[in-house]
């Protein structure tokens, strides 16, 4: 069984809902608190042992790169200050050697992992939407990896909600439970209300074994006339070990206007630093 050592972030997508921020700062830049959305998911893959980090990016997200870049000036700035040493590691982002690939037209999310094939290679693999923001101790893809260092093949995120919420999402079918793991024996994308096969829902987190790139390679346009990475997932179900591990955390879709409100105001709430005024002003509402 092979070490996941690969992480790819599909980064390429316009963040229309948030605009007119958008417009020039890439979403997966838009902050919680302190840090970026894909400082998060960088932060969570490193926590789970993965060194090699892929961004699959478009035009205008320059600044994600920079952001992964060493800031000299920065640095030496804040050390002649004397900042903490931690605070100057904090801004220390390079993850290793990032690497970017372009996705030079919007077919989809599929279409953005089959992108990295050529870095990814012959190795299982990663993927995070940094939109959802996986709060949890350990992080989430470190407790995937641990199910997928037990079980191997295929392993995908999965959230439990409430059974009237399962038409919002793609939907595990699911087969044998040990713990938090469940077999996944069809994946049902936004079943019509009360035909859902389970309540477990699928967040965005990924597992891969490299077959996907082929199936990819040739796989044909799906809902939304674009190119799902569900539909090339579930291709492998029966010929591949595949299964599911339920999030013991909280998620937020920092996708979507509320949920990255929602996920400011929690973590502000959990900050030993500004906890207790954020509780404070909130009692004032």
């Amino acid at each position: 069984m092979k070490k996941i050592r690969k992480a790819v972030f599909p980064v390429a997508g316009l963040g229309t809902r948030f605009l007119p921020a958008t417009k020039s700062i890439p979403k997966e830049m838009l902050t919680v608190l302190d840090r970026p959305l894909i400082q998060y998911a960088v932060e969570e893959a490193l926590e789970a042992g993965i060194d090699q980090m892929i961004f699959v990016t478009g035009r205008g997200k320059g600044a994600l790169e920079d952001h992964f870049d060493i800031s000299f000036e920065l640095e030496a700035t804040m050390k002649a200050r004397g900042k903490k040493t931690e605070v100057v590691e904090r801004i220390r982002m390079a993850p290793g050697s990032p690497m970017y690939v372009r996705q030079q037209e919007p077919h989809g999310l599929g279409h953005a992992v089959w992108c990295a094939r050529h870095i990814v290679g012959d190795e299982p693999f990663a993927v995070f939407l940094p939109d959802e923001l996986m709060v949890g101790t350990p992080g989430f893809m470190k407790q995937m990896v641990e199910a997928y260092e037990q079980v191997g093949g295929n392993v995908i995120g999965a959230l439990e909600v409430a059974p009237d919420q399962t038409d919002k999402y793609g939907v595990i079918s699911p087969g044998e439970q040990v713990g938090n793991r469940t077999e996944v024996k069809a994946l049902v994308e936004k079943p019509a209300p009360g035909t859902a096969p389970s309540n477990l829902m699928i967040p965005g987190r990924y597992i891969l074994q490299p077959e996907v790139m082929d199936v990819l390679e040739t796989q044909e346009r799906g809902a939304g006339n674009e190119i799902q990475l569900t539909d090339a997932m579930a291709q492998l179900i029966g010929r591949q070990p595949f299964h599911g591990v339920t999030f013991d955390g909280r998620r937020f879709d920092c996708g979507d206007k509320a949920g990255f409100v929602q996920a400011n105001v929690y973590m502000a709430l959990n900050d030993p630093t500004i906890g207790a005024s954020t509780r404070a002003f909130l009692d004032t509402l």
